[in-house]
């Protein structure tokens, strides 16, 4: 696969703290930051419906962020890894390692050791929007290992003059109180004109209709792998995505889920790595492996419903063709499979990996 690097603004050169709008296919760039690129602040997509009120995104950004954080813990909490469930000392162990890391940065103490109880005992948060908005960015930025976040939102078609106002208005009190940077995608802006524009062209991206379509596109607001979705309508809920954390499997995907708990039962699925970054060259644009047993060479891929995109399909033939090149074979399960019938996805992973190994039974 060609290069997925950026001609023009580097990721690392756009702007942290305010709002932008990225003047390139926003398929294209949304492929591109799975992985995140490098010198890249963490990045989480919101899909917005019409907003009808600055009050009302808020709170339902501030909702799906929030439910981000604590589907990524412990990522964002180094000790706290195998600390489940309320029981015991849990709480009061996590409370301690949460105070602990905001002493030493830049994280607000009672917010973070709230959000690590909640993450294990469930409950609203009773901080208000503004302690929120700033600790959820800091977390998010925590759980990749990068200093900063950024909010990719995903602008809907046919905004009217007064939602892309509230939209605007939003993004700008997202920008300023959570020192995050906020770059709009999709849809042009055609009232508010107080948004910088920024050229960003992501090249080796297969463009939509350059290739069939096996399945049609998703759906608006059908839930896809990986805590992804597509653009949220009037009856379906916003949504944030954002990439897996590696090492383990994605906590917005069931199906990683159920896989990873199925494996772990099986003596032969040792040696198994979760969500890997591929790179087989420095000069080699990177791409991320769902599951991968490095010593086999044998790659998982779980597919969701947004791998039915023309962009998203065109983008798996050439990842896989890279990988075949290389010497790695890729065996593709749909997500639904995985979910209603994992003995047989099991079984044929299983009956690959010991031809691999030359072994038997």
């Amino acid at each position: 696969m060609s290069g997925r690097g950026v001609r023009g603004v580097a990721w690392s050169e756009l702007p942290i703290g305010r709002v932008v709008r990225l003047d390139g296919d926003a398929d294209a760039i949304a492929l591109a930051v799975d992985p995140l690129p490098p010198g890249a602040p963490a990045i989480v997509t919101y899909f917005t419906a019409e907003p009808r009120s600055t009050s009302e995104m808020a709170a339902s950004v501030l909702r799906e962020l929030d439910k981000a954080a604590l589907a990524l813990f412990p990522a964002w909490l180094p000790g706290a890894e195998g600390i489940e469930g309320p029981g015991g000392a849990h709480l009061p162990a996590v409370r301690a390692l949460a105070l602990r890391k905001a002493s030493a940065g830049e994280h607000f103490g009672p917010f973070l050791a709230e959000l690590a109880e909640r993450a294990l005992a469930g409950g609203e948060s009773a901080f208000p929007p503004e302690v929120r908005m700033a600790g959820l960015v800091r977390v998010l930025a925590d759980s990749f290992g990068r200093a900063r976040a950024a909010i990719l939102v995903r602008v809907p078609d046919g905004l009217g003059a007064v939602a892309e106002e509230v939209l605007v208005g939003t993004c700008e009190w997202m920008a300023h109180r959570g020192a995050a940077g906020v770059w709009l995608t999709g849809a042009p802006l055609k009232a508010v004109d107080r948004v910088e524009t920024m050229p960003l062209d992501v090249p080796g991206v297969a463009k939509l209709g350059m290739a069939p379509d096996p399945g049609g596109v998703t759906e608006p607001g059908v839930a896809g792998e990986r805590g992804l979705t597509g653009p949220a309508t009037a009856s379906s809920p916003p949504a944030v995505g954002y990439p897996a954390v590696a090492g383990r499997p994605h906590p917005g995907s069931p199906s990683e889920q159920a896989l990873e708990v199925a494996l772990a039962t099986r003596e032969w699925a040792s040696g198994r790595a979760w969500n890997q970054t591929y790179q087989p060259h420095p000069l080699a644009v990177p791409i991320r492996l769902d599951l991968l047993w490095e010593k086999e060479r044998c790659v998982v891929e779980i597919d969701g419903p947004e791998h039915r995109g023309a962009a998203k399909f065109a983008d798996d033939r050439q990842r896989d063709v890279r990988l075949q090149l290389d010497g790695y074979a890729v065996l593709r399960f749909p997500d639904v499979q995985v979910l209603t019938d994992i003995e047989t996805v099991i079984r044929q992973i299983g009956q690959f990996l010991r031809g691999r190994r030359g072994t038997k039974g």
